[in-house]
């Protein structure tokens, strides 16, 4: 799933590609919310974290695109 995040005062976007569900996202992003962190990792292990506070959007891709090209296969 894409997952892009709007940061407050920055005018690019964070995308991360995550095998996470859209629930626990929407769970970490309410969290996050509270004066907490929101934590992404994305589909190597690398983990991105953006303090809640500085969100300013969040928006969630389809859980199950479908891949295109030689490498779906």
């Amino acid at each position: 799933m894409e997952v892009k995040v709007g940061i407050v005062h920055a005018a690019r976007e964070v995308t991360v590609e995550t095998e996470e569900s859209a629930e626990a996202i929407a769970k970490a992003f309410a969290d996050a919310l509270d004066g907490g962190v929101l934590t992404l990792t994305d589909e190597r292990g690398r983990r991105v974290l953006i303090p809640g506070d500085k969100i300013a959007y969040l928006d969630l891709g389809q859980e199950h695109a479908r891949r295109v090209g030689f490498g779906s296969v």
